[in-house]
Order: structure tokens, then sequence, then C-alpha cells
């Protein structure tokens, strides 16, 4: 079942930056700097995922994405800004998203990093640590073979490729649409 949320009228001075790429791109690393440097929420949908199969003991399917919503919600409701860290995969997930802003009078902004350097992209994931306690990282086969659409709407993209997170940050801020809020 969809979430739909109270639709609000009033356009609020929150943004919702809705982040997206495959994993090992640098999503999380660039997400948490920007939310750091606003003093916006951090909300990552592997944790919340987790704490599903932790806690549940379910198997996941969207149901990290369908919380992560409610949970966005809330925070923009109370005026404040979220950043939300998920591969966010599928046309669905992105337009869900959206919606999440658009429901709490909340402008948004799509931002998909990606790593257009594929040998520097599979040194990521291949070594990398989980920072979600208990959390399986895919393998570079799982990440080559994770459906992932085309994007069809207007989206920020950060390519990663041989640059340092702050740089990419630094990037991502100056293509930000009046700026960051």
């Amino acid at each position: 079942m969809r979430y739909i949320p109270e639709r609000s009228s009033v356009l609020n001075s929150t943004t919702l930056y809705i982040f997206s790429g495959l994993p090992g791109c640098g999503k999380t690393s660039i997400a948490k700097l920007l939310a750091g440097r606003m003093k916006a929420a951090y909300l990552r949908v592997d944790t919340i995922e987790q704490a599903l199969r932790e806690l549940c003991s379910i198997e996941i399917q969207g149901e990290g994405y369908r919380l992560a919503y409610r949970v966005a919600s809330d925070i923009l409701h109370s005026g404040v800004s979220v950043v939300a860290d998920s591969c966010n995969p599928i046309l669905l997930t992105r337009l869900e998203w959206e919606r999440v802003a658009l429901d709490a009078g909340a402008r948004h902004v799509n931002i998909e990093i990606t790593c257009s350097d594929i040998q520097e992209h599979r040194t990521r994931v291949e070594t990398r640590s989980p920072t979600v306690l208990g959390l399986r990282l895919p393998t570079w086969q799982e990440v080559q073979s994770r459906e992932y659409h085309d994007w069809t709407s207007p989206r920020i993209t950060i390519d990663t490729s041989g640059r340092s997170m702050l740089e990419c940050v630094e990037e991502l801020a100056s293509k930000i649409p009046g700026g960051l809020r």
C-alpha cells in the first residue's frame, strides 16, 4: 500500500534533497557531508532496512522506502530540510520521493551520484566496509546487475570519478537552484 500523507497547501522553506545512485559511487559520503553542511536531517534507507531486518525478522522489499517516506514527511513538516540517501533506482521510488516533498509543501532537488570510471567504482565496491552495523554490502556483480532505470526528469548529476568527496559537495552546492536551504 502506498503512503499518501496529508497535502500541505503552503510552500514552506524546507527542501528534500533526493540522492540516487548505485552502491559504491560515493552517494552516502556526499549526502552526509551535505547534511552536515546544511544542518539538515540525514535519512538513510540502508539503516532503516537493516533495522527492519533485525527488529522484525522480515525480508525487505519496499518497506524501507515506505517507512523512509513517512519519516521524511514528518521532518519536513517540522520545518527541517532532509537529505534522503538511497539507491532510488526506479521511476516509482523517484516519483514517491517527489510526492513526499510536494505533500509537505517543500521543494525537492533530485541528485544522481555516478562514478564513470568502472575500475574505480569496482575498487570502491570491493574494498569498502559497511557503516551500518550488520549490513551486507553488495558484491560488484550485484551492483552491475542491479535494476537502475534511466532518468526522465531533471536532476543534478555529480560524477565522483577521480575526485574527493569535498570537491563533489562543492560542485553540488554550486548546482543547486537557489542555493542551499
